[in-house]
């Protein structure tokens, strides 16, 4: 009998036996219950520990164990109906709810249930994360001389420095003076809306665009303004007049292969956009999250806008996470003007700081040999994967069509067929073992089309892949029957 099945046999046996003692009784010794049922010491110990995760027993080191005092009656169920009132804001003589929508945050986040195969996810696969590096990053982050001492406020002077040499490219524009590190890109994404818009205020967004900023700038109380986006990124005419139209004074932006279409803002728009914003007395916040996401075939990457910003138009956010690991909350704030302290501010109320040895295990792996090796792995893995899932969609749906083939990131934007439902075709493809995104949370407004965004840096393999897109074709088989 193998030691787990000795273990749950074990604990049967005691569970069945409980009633002989009284709550607070000592039961037998560990030694007693290894000669009378011929088993080690490890399954007696496990056996216990079951018990005790059950409330059964309180083992006390030292003592032994003893049978738990009775569990006492749940507490009555109260009313909570008045907390609609008070999670509620007063607009005239009306109740207007305050309620945050995390839905399209929390599908893409959740782990799907056991044999589904994700295309939600827009983190790597643990067998495409660098594991060994990140955790010999930490061990050796946390021996450097002051690792555990609290951090500037604004983060680690060399991490500050990193980012901004990233950040600024060769023209170095950007000082490490100008760069706060921040908990991840969505955190960062957060403080920025909320240091440049007040409550009630409008801000432009792209059309469709990542519902996690959607939620963060509802969440903040802004009234999110939709500017199209087409195969060369934001539509610059309509940016112009929804800016004069809106009287908004901020304007979120993913140039680099934007979520969810994969689109890289055209060289003439780039111009363009800082040109309207800073017309309009407006910041442009750059969320630059999938930079380290190029596809081996990647034609070279266009610098960033913060790059080409003398004046503090540009707000620019950015991460490690994506291109390592969900854990290493690590990412960065770049800003010039008093906007920068505005940030800091607001940073420092909502968390302080980042941790210190999580920004010195950072800097550990960022300056290792092993940085490029996983940014060469990276670009590899993600250009095959994303042929392979191409490749399937045309053999077993060619009525599903992506009408951009991304260069970079981690996803395909996908148009279904005219009168489709999105929403009952995702629900069909979780009945057939797969978990697809569908279009319309990436909408601040109505959307024109029905859509699929189909992630390929979560599943297991290219195998994984294919078999996604089978379960998919079942699922829109059944939709379109």
């Amino acid at each position: 009998m193998n030691e787990r099945s000795s273990v749950a046999e074990l604990a049967g046996i005691l569970r069945a036996e409980m009633n002989r003692y009284s709550p607070g009784e000592k039961l037998p010794s560990s030694r007693a219950l290894i000669d009378r049922f011929r088993v080690s010491p490890v399954t007696v110990s496990r056996a216990l520990a079951a018990l005790a995760a059950e409330g059964l027993v309180v083992t006390r080191p030292g003592a032994g164990a003893f049978r738990a005092e009775p569990r006492r009656a749940p507490a009555r169920s109260g009313d909570t109906s008045w907390q609609q009132v008070a999670l509620s804001a007063e607009t005239g003589d009306e109740a207007v709810p305050r309620s945050v929508d995390a839905r399209g945050i929390s599908f893409s986040l959740a782990t799907p249930p056991p044999g589904v195969i994700e295309l939600t996810g827009g983190y790597l696969h643990p067998s495409l994360q660098p594991e060994r590096a990140l955790a010999a990053a930490l061990a050796r982050a946390g021996r450097r001389p002051g690792a555990w001492e609290r951090p500037p406020l604004e983060g680690v002077g060399e991490l500050r420095a990193w980012f901004a040499r990233e950040i600024g490219g060769p023209a170095g524009l950007v000082a490490a003076s100008d760069v706060l590190i921040t908990a991840g890109g969505q955190s960062a994404l957060t403080t920025a809306l909320r240091a440049l818009a007040p409550p009630g205020a409008p801000v432009l967004v792209e059309s469709p665009t990542y519902p996690g900023m959607l939620a963060a700038a509802r969440a903040s109380g802004l009234r999110p303004v939709p500017v199209p986006v087409d195969g060369h990124g934001v539509r610059t005419d309509l940016l112009a007049d929804a800016f004069r139209a809106s009287g908004a004074r901020v304007f979120v932006s993913q140039p680099l292969y934007q979520n969810p279409t994969g689109t890289v803002l055209a060289d003439e728009r780039r111009t363009e956009v800082l040109r309207i914003a800073r017309a309009a007395g407006a910041f442009v916040v750059e969320d630059d999250f999938a930079r380290r996401l190029a596809h081996e075939d990647a034609p070279p990457l266009p610098p960033t806008l913060a790059s080409d910003d003398p004046d503090g138009v540009v707000v620019h956010v950015c991460s490690l996470t994506k291109f390592t690991s969900p854990n290493l909350r690590v990412g960065a704030l770049a800003a010039r003007g008093p906007v920068l302290e505005r940030l800091r501010a607001i940073q420092v109320v909502d968390s302080f700081f980042v941790p210190r040895p999580l920004q010195e295990a950072a800097l550990e792996l960022v300056g290792s040999p092993a940085w490029a090796r996983h940014g060469r792995t990276v670009a590899a893995a993600l250009r095959v994967r994303r042929e392979t899932l191409l490749a399937e969609l045309g053999r077993q749906l060619p009525g599903l069509t992506a009408e951009f083939v991304p260069p970079g990131g981690f996803h395909v934007w996908l148009r279904l067929p005219d009168g489709t439902d999105e929403a009952a075709l995702a629900a069909a493809a979780l009945r057939a073992g797969v978990a697809v995104s569908p279009g319309r949370p990436f909408y601040s407004a109505e959307p024109p089309a029905p859509r699929l965004r189909l992630c390929f840096s979560a599943a297991a393999s290219t195998g994984e892949l294919a078999e996604g897109v089978r379960r998919l074709r079942t699922a829109h088989e059944e939709t379109a029957a």
